[in-house]
């Protein structure tokens, strides 16, 4: 399901700050209808209702407001998949919420999902953005340890079994974007993602 957005705030009487949020919530809408090509400084003045001038107060330039609108995007996955970590009941059971998770927000967000993981952006560039793809990952590591220390992940290090998760989701995800998994197999997403989820589990559990 689409995110639902907020009315952008108009510019009257901004407050510092007010006219960040209405620049980002454009530039996300912008990049969810139109991908990339879609954004540019001009086009979210545009969109927002203010002057072409007025993103340079605190955007320098295209690079950073799209860094910004994909470091929100990766703080989002992690609010998303650590609400469905928290929900979850066993260590297992988190792991594979949380690959579902990250699996609903790819889908939902598929032109986002791109940019946050492809070449588009330097994130070299962008310290927060960086510190923002972390928090994402980390939501993965929390489950992955909490597997470890329950003692369902046999030898394997968190590390590992966090990497192996987080590269079977990506994959996954990124497979769906493209148009390829729909080429290899006629299943639904949900049942090919059980599917490998239960390949994976088994893979790291203790023998």
């Amino acid at each position: 399901m689409k995110r639902r957005f907020c009315p952008i705030p108009r510019p009257q009487g901004y407050h510092h700050g007010d006219l960040r949020r209405a620049l980002l919530m454009a530039a996300r809408q912008l990049v969810d209808q139109g991908g990339t090509s879609a954004l540019t400084l001009r086009a979210a003045a545009q969109h927002a209702g203010v002057s072409p001038a007025a993103p340079y107060r605190h955007f320098e330039d295209r690079d950073a407001l799209l860094a910004a609108v994909l470091a929100e995007g990766f703080r989002e996955l992690a609010s998303t998949t650590e609400a469905a970590r928290v929900a979850a009941t066993t260590p297992i059971d988190s792991y594979l919420a949380v690959g579902r998770a990250y699996l609903q927000f790819a889908a939902g967000h598929p032109q986002l999902y791109s940019l946050m993981f492809g070449p588009e952006c330097n994130k070299l560039q962008h310290p927060d953005l960086l510190d923002a793809g972390q928090e994402a990952f980390a939501v993965v590591l929390r489950t992955a340890r909490e597997c470890v220390e329950a003692g369902m992940a046999g030898t394997h290090s968190a590390d590992d079994v966090a990497l192996a998760g987080w590269s079977v989701v990506h994959g996954l995800a990124s497979l769906q974007g493209d148009g390829v998994l729909g080429r290899i197999t006629q299943r639904p997403l949900p049942d090919v993602a059980q599917a490998l989820f239960t390949i994976l589990v088994n893979g790291v559990a203790p023998r």
